[in-house]
């Protein structure tokens, strides 16, 4: 006869209880295929409960196969053999991925943390929501809280000449997010031409929506015009102020001549990428192509990714008047990605004058950086055998150096020596030079007390062969 102590039970209902102890004998085979189970009458006056209940409990492991009811025979245990094969080979449990620590990252993402002004963030999200603003707590529109918006025109107004209305600008949760947005706006039938070398990622978003991409090869003034129209290509994605990981800053004559190839066909846009061109450290800033546009044909994004924290994940777009309808019709069914709580706090940051202070202040941190891996790198041995490619402005440089190592020696010694290294060429398709390997030396995240032994790891990789 089955027997429970059921006063264990807790506050679990009593023929869910009952149910489980079944079930728990069924699958541990502590009750065989094929053998009958008690009545509900008699199992119900074995151990003093109504039969309802255990009728319940029966009906429930009937319902999930466990038992069968046979016509005026009764209830009989099913054959769970492999069930319970499953559960004793059952895989053991995913380990969580762990993002690697190193000495030194100099992957193009990485940026100064301890810099960021935490307390006044930290105190502008408590005002944020000791308002107690319903605003808050309702639906973020799809293009991202006015206020946000509004500030950011006034920035881009004050800081980059641009003349923006609120309604024009779509936040999102990064840039990739924001591709992917404008690729689904324009279809698989829109051909998009990309720098080479240039942003990769944007060309696996691109292959990921189904539209075809063209890499167009650049030279020292930018991307080249005439093989972008030789290339078929409908939208081009550009960063005219900061080309990474070069550095190239277009003319003002290749820019006349990006705007040629623009105009000519009514379908045609430019997409800007504006990322990092907040930190040049000589001369004035560098005018967007957005503000020299009189044909509403540019595309403008940045991100608040490397001029905050990578973490905040809040980007921007800026589209022309022209675009806005279309935008509006195919693609405000999704709904904002970022939180109101982030973009209210971000508004405040911004119209306070903050972000422009840490801006400012993060220039002057990082031309001193700059200055001091460079110092170190000329009186290094390794000057000897490399040469430095930089264009006073971003967060990083190239960095030639002639060995005979490939590629993956390098890798490899540079793992062991717990140092990330980002290579020219993981942003091109075209052959390297043979006469040794190119670095690209994102500097931001490297620690000045660091410095010192992250030269030395380096000379170890390169002068010891």
């Amino acid at each position: 006869m089955l027997t429970y102590d059921l006063d264990q039970r807790g506050s679990t209902p009593l023929y869910e209880y009952l149910y489980q102890c079944i079930r728990q004998d069924i699958i541990t085979g502590v009750l065989h295929a094929g053998e009958r189970l008690p009545s509900k009458r008699t199992l119900a006056q074995h151990l003093s409960i109504g039969i309802i209940t255990v009728a319940n409990a029966y009906a429930q492991l009937a319902v999930e196969g466990y038992i069968t009811s046979k016509e005026k025979l009764g209830y009989f245990v099913e054959d769970v053999s492999n069930y319970r094969l499953r559960r004793r080979s059952a895989a053991p449990a995913i380990p969580e991925p762990r993002e690697k620590e190193y000495l030194a990252d100099f992957k193009a993402n990485r940026i100064s943390l301890k810099n960021f002004p935490l307390a006044t963030w930290s105190r502008l999200m408590r005002e944020t929501l000791s308002l107690q603003n319903d605003e808050l707590l309702k639906t973020v529109p799809y293009n991202g809280v006015y206020e946000l918006r509004k500030a950011i025109a006034d920035y881009l107004a004050h800081n980059r000449a641009m003349q923006v209305d609120p309604a024009q600008i779509i936040i999102g949760a990064g840039t990739e997010y924001l591709y992917g947005r404008l690729l689904q706006m324009f279809g698989p039938a829109c051909t998009f031409a990309i720098e080479e070398p240039g942003y990769k990622k944007f060309a696996a978003i691109s292959a990921s929506y189904g539209n075809p991409w063209k890499y167009i090869p650049i030279d020292e003034s930018g991307m080249q015009i005439d093989a972008l129209e030789e290339s078929g290509a409908d939208v081009v994605h550009v960063s005219p102020a900061n080309h990474f990981p070069t550095g190239i800053v277009m003319p003002v004559t290749r820019r006349i001549e990006l705007f040629e190839w623009v105009n000519r066909i009514r379908k045609r846009y430019i997409i800007e990428d504006d990322y990092d061109s907040e930190f040049r450290y000589n001369g004035r800033f560098i005018l967007p192509l957005y503000a020299q546009d009189t044909q509403n044909r540019v595309i403008y994004i940045n991100t608040f990714s490397k001029s905050l924290v990578p973490s905040l994940r809040i980007s921007y777009m800026v589209l022309p008047r022209r675009l806005l309808t279309r935008y509006e019709q195919t693609m405000s069914f999704y709904s904002c990605t970022v939180s109101s709580f982030e973009q209210y706090t971000l508004a405040r940051f911004i119209s306070d004058g903050y972000f422009e202070r840490h801006i400012n202040k993060m220039k002057l941190y990082y031309r001193e950086q700059r200055h001091k891996i460079l110092a170190a790198l000329k009186a290094s041995p390794l000057a000897k055998r490399s040469g430095i490619i930089e264009r006073n402005a971003g967060t990083h440089f190239l960095l030639h150096i002639k060995t005979m190592l490939s590629e993956e020696e390098v890798r490899r010694s540079a793992a062991a020596a717990s140092l990330q290294l980002s290579f020219y060429s993981d942003y091109s398709y075209s052959k390297t030079t043979s006469d040794g390997i190119t670095l690209v030396i994102n500097y931001a995240g490297i620690e000045e007390s660091k410095l010192s032994e992250v030269i030395k790891r380096l000379e170890s990789i390169f002068i010891t062969q």
